[in-house]
């Protein structure tokens, strides 16, 4: 943690933006850890609340919004080509398109708080095709709230950020995933309502016959 605070002491709230713009991109840099830092020195009176959210979210919408129109412009032969260099391999590629084929674009809004796939969501969305408003809507959403919930975290808990960072991912990610899978299920619920409807119709049909004619 000192290189970080010594980071904040040189470049302020640039640390924030630049960090969280870079990991966006998928260039290395520790955001949860950076946000809960700042908002621990906001209760030291070294930082503001209210400037802390402003450069770490505008820094990491700026970011992803950049790697979605990379995405939707060049597409794929681009990041299979040069995707290794934002550690975007094929492997990973493939994986985080699979992704977003089972869980659609709901996925957009809890990439934030999953590890791994954050930094990859926008470059994905833009070659997928993601209509950009769609995408603007969720990924803005996602931002702000994973960005409102590590500043907290640091102001709230201080001294123990590293400890809490550990826990608070570790359970984002589950929570994040479980809702995911009951989004899926209510959709495809809503889709399937008729059908389902009907073979419960038939079910309670078929189940009455059998009571007749056992009578």
């Amino acid at each position: 943690m000192e290189w970080m605070n010594n980071l904040f002491n040189q470049y302020g709230y640039l640390v924030l933006f630049v960090g969280l713009f870079s990991e966006s991109l998928a260039i290395p840099f520790p955001g949860e850890l950076a946000m809960a830092i700042s908002g621990h020195m906001s209760s030291l009176g070294n930082f503001h609340i209210p400037l802390i959210i402003f450069y770490s979210y505008v820094g990491a919408i700026v970011g992803t919004t950049v790697t979605y129109y990379i995405g939707f412009k060049l597409g794929i032969p681009f990041l299979e080509r040069y995707g290794k260099y934002v550690f975007l391999n094929q492997t990973r590629l493939a994986k985080v398109t699979s992704w977003f084929g089972k869980y659609g674009n709901k996925l957009i809004l809890i990439s934030y708080f999953v590890p791994g796939l954050r930094h990859f969501t926008g470059y994905v969305s833009g070659v997928l095709k993601v209509r950009l408003r769609t995408f603007i809507i969720l990924d803005f959403i996602g931002g702000l709230v994973w960005v409102l919930a590590y500043v907290m975290i640091g102001k709230i808990f201080g001294p123990n950020i590293e400890q809490l960072l550990h826990v608070a991912a570790k359970y984002f990610t589950a929570s994040m995933l479980i809702l995911a899978a009951v989004v899926v299920l209510v959709v495809l619920f809503k889709k399937n309502k008729k059908r389902i409807s009907g073979w419960i119709q038939a079910k309670s049909r078929s189940k009455q016959n059998s009571d007749k004619e056992q009578d």
